[in-house]
């Protein structure tokens, strides 16, 4: 909240607790009168502390363009008569996953947290090859979203969820798979979120004969 105030250009006025070890104003401003530097980069600390050490920089002498914010992944280019930023480079965290360096990216840690919290449905049905008509199921799996044997009740009603969107499809010559399953996702998540207020992974898959 903080610092989401202070690049709003709010001011904050707090006593603020300092860690030993790090420079106090008093450090920096004795750092700045010994080598007076031409250039300031603020990169330690929290936004509201480097909208400090840059105003204290300016205090000691920096002139303002010289002085310059910067976030993580900014590239600055200095030529000895400037420092500005220009250009932008993707930086962070590297998330290690099993022999994987790197490879897991936002989406697939949105599905694993999703799977955490609300489990998975899997609805499965099988379709004949040239007429598209249903021939087995939908029959459905649960994994991590409710114990089988005390929901038997909601899995019949989801069950029956599932076979009208299927008829509905069926009813309006829906072919395209990809449309079945959108339809089949949409018509469960609305039911058990109504039901529940939870959202689990649904995961279709039709099977042709």
């Amino acid at each position: 909240m903080v610092n989401e105030l202070s690049m709003k250009g709010a001011k904050i006025i707090n006593q603020d607790t300092h860690v030993s070890g790090h420079a106090c104003q008093e450090d920096l401003k004795l750092i700045y009168s010994l080598i007076h530097p031409k250039f300031a980069i603020p990169v330690h600390g929290e936004y509201r502390h480097r909208i400090a050490q840059k105003e204290l920089a300016e205090f000691m002498g920096v002139d303002k363009d010289n002085a310059v914010l910067v976030n993580s992944g900014d590239v600055v280019a200095l030529d000895g008569e400037t420092c500005e930023v220009i250009d932008h480079v993707t930086c962070g965290g590297i998330l290690v996953d099993g022999l994987g360096v790197g490879d897991v990216g936002n989406i697939v840690l949105r599905d694993r947290q999703n799977l955490a919290q609300n489990g998975i449905i899997v609805v499965v049905l099988t379709l004949e090859k040239h007429s598209n008509q249903l021939l087995a199921g939908p029959d459905i799996v649960s994994r991590g979203f409710v114990y089988v044997r005390e929901s038997e009740d909601l899995l019949e009603e989801a069950h029956s969820v599932v076979v009208n969107a299927v008829d509905d499809c069926m009813g309006r010559h829906v072919n395209d798979w990809g449309k079945i399953k959108n339809i089949i996702k949409d018509s469960l998540s609305d039911f058990l979120w109504k039901r529940m207020k939870r959202n689990p992974m649904i995961l279709p898959i039709i099977m042709e004969v």
